[in-house]
């Protein structure tokens, strides 16, 4: 089953989210400090691999069509 583009993204955004609450919770929490983090990283590749699935599912024609499509990719696997 293939989802759509903008599920994907929003599922991106999601997992990032999470991540960031995870790493907030860590600041507050030094005793699960740890554990938070891990569970941060594990969201954020989570994400990334959402992220990539976008990518590598577009049609060539897409990605010509699509402006700054290059770009976006760099922003999605910085982050």
């Amino acid at each position: 089953m293939v989802m759509d583009g903008q599920i994907v993204m929003e599922n991106v955004r999601r997992y990032r989210a999470i991540a960031s609450l995870c790493r907030q919770t860590a600041a507050l929490r030094p005793l699960q400090k740890w554990s938070l983090l891990d569970q941060a990283e594990g969201w954020e590749r989570l994400a990334a691999e959402e992220a990539y699935f976008i990518v590598c599912n577009k049609r060539d024609g897409d990605r010509e069509a699509t402006p700054g499509a290059e770009a976006r990719w760099e922003l999605l696997a910085a982050a």
